[in-house]
């Protein structure tokens, strides 16, 4: 079989469900390794799995890696001289190929019913040996299996393997590796019904579309040696392996729902920008030489490196992710952050779907102050509230507290008395009266700021007042869905709520 000299990658995914940041991570290093080195990156969906693999997460899954920005040179969409790309749409390439190694001595047929394997299986486990088949059938010509299927007995199809020996591999992540030949037994290649065995189908596929490196994660290293063995027995060279670290959760378990966000698709609906996903997920594992952080994926390809991949178990943590996001969208211009953030106001019922022109101009710099500290756009409507929900009936117990005092009293009813006539207002106006109620009450420093803002916002956070007033101001002059109260309003409104009305 002739051999590229070009570097070619492939990410194999099963279409059973959405992708894992795990594998989105084995994705994401393929594809760098192919860009960096003007490589090939082939997508190939390996839905052998009948009963679980669905059309909808294949376009899920597509979907994921366009958005991560993970472009492939030949795939299941594209084509490819190698292709199909669909292992479902290749059946006939596995059989043509165990029909070779059966007829070259190297494969047999095993009639062994499951009931028996599994009854073998356990009482191995039960006297501490390795599970691995007896080789029963081994002996069984092929002339005599071909009568027996042809009478109807159903037959799986297994390679043979030296009973002794090793098989070594140099893995570029985890160096030598080893396994004892008498651990591994003959692994079945075809199954009964037809269908090939994962490790079967994958060793056609990487050869026959000259795969060089194999990237992947290191559940998969006990499937090398079956898949080496499989390699030797067609005479073919194999790629060149790298096993990734497992992700793991922050209490060193395998990362799973229970940890949170798993899944590329949840990190897309949370509002995860996908440079900054692709920007984390690389440092699961790999670190860049010049110790910088916050990476575009152009820079990410310039840097990458294989050999500075570790074996070190990849903890995934959530904040260094968010912090990351908080990063990227600081990069972003106004406009964008703008049409990143509506789908998520919009489905509050914040906005419109419909934006006039004035209204896009407030929500420009609405967006700008408020997504300041947001770990990612799903926060926003939350963040929102701040401007569209005041609620001053029901206010949390540390706002309470700070206007409980006779000082806050004393400031709030200045307040109230100092805009009582006032149809009209903005931050200059705010912030001579607050000099004049300071000068008058001797109050100062956060004993006079911060009970101004529970009246003004009914929080005891927020934007600081001279962002929160001209903005309230602004955006309580448009037609929102749902309105904006402006300061009088609020001052008013709070007045009413805490007994204080103005001396007339």
């Amino acid at each position: 079989m002739e051999k590229t000299e070009a570097i070619r990658v492939r990410f194999a995914p099963s279409p059973t469900g959405f992708i894992h940041v795990g594998n989105a991570r084995t994705a994401l290093f393929n594809w760098l390794l192919a860009r960096q080195k003007g490589g090939v990156f082939v997508l190939r969906v390996e839905d052998t799995d009948l009963e679980r693999s669905k059309e909808e997460f294949e376009r899920n899954l597509l979907e994921d890696l366009r958005w991560l920005g993970l472009d492939w040179d030949e795939g299941p969409d594209t084509g490819g001289k190698f292709g199909p790309y669909r292992q479902s749409e290749r059946l006939e390439l596995y059989h043509q190929y165990a029909k070779e190694l059966l007829e070259k001595g190297q494969a047999y047929y095993c009639f062994c019913p499951e009931e028996q394997l599994e009854k073998e299986r356990k009482k191995a486990l039960a006297e501490g040996r390795s599970p691995v088949y007896s080789g029963r059938c081994r002996n069984i010509s092929l002339q005599e299996a071909k009568h027996r299927l042809e009478a109807g007995e159903k037959a799986a199809i297994r390679l043979k393997v030296p009973d002794r020996g090793l098989v070594r591999f140099n893995d570029l992540v985890r160096g030598e590796v080893e396994f004892d030949l008498k651990l591994i037994g003959d692994p079945i290649i075809v199954r009964s019904n037809g269908m090939p065995a994962y490790n079967f189908s994958v060793v056609i596929d990487d050869a026959l579309m000259q795969i060089t490196h194999v990237i992947r994660g290191e559940d998969h290293i006990s499937n090398t040696p079956r898949q080496l063995l499989l390699y030797q027995a067609f005479g073919w060279q194999p790629p060149v392996f790298a096993h990734l670290s497992m992700v793991m959760g922050q209490d060193n378990t395998r990362l799973s729902k229970r940890h949170g966000a798993t899944s590329v698709d949840q990190f897309r609906r949370e509002g995860v920008l996908p440079q900054a996903l692709c920007n984390y997920l690389s440092f699961l594992g790999w670190s860049p030489p010049e110790g910088k952080e916050v990476l575009t994926p152009g820079e990410l390809v310039q840097l990458f490196d294989l050999s500075r991949v570790n074996r070190s178990a990849a903890i995934f943590d959530y904040e260094k992710l968010y912090w990351l996001n908080r990063q990227h969208i600081k990069l972003l211009p106004p406009e964008k952050k703008l049409e990143l953030s509506l789908p998520y106001l919009q489905e509050a019922g914040l906005v419109g779907k419909e934006l006039p022109a004035a209204e896009k101009e407030w929500l420009t710099t609405a967006v700008e102050l408020l997504l300041e500290g947001s770990n990612k756009f799903s926060e926003l409507p939350q963040k929102f509230s701040l401007i569209f929900d005041f609620k001053p009936e029901s206010l949390e117990e540390e706002a309470a507290a700070i206007i409980s005092s006779d000082s806050a009293r004393k400031v709030l009813k200045a307040l109230v008395e100092k805009t009582a006539g006032l149809i009209e207002f903005n931050y200059d106006l705010f912030a001579r009266i607050t000099g004049e109620i300071k000068k008058e009450t001797g109050i100062k420093g956060k004993e006079l700021y911060h009970p101004l803002r529970v009246m003004l916002t009914a929080r005891a956070s927020g934007l600081e007042l001279d962002k929160f007033i001209p903005l309230i101001e602004a955006g309580a002059k448009l037609n929102f869905p749902r309105p904006v109260k402006s300061s009088l309003q609020r001052i008013r409104e709070f007045a009413r709520l805490i007994n204080f009305e103005p001396e007339r």
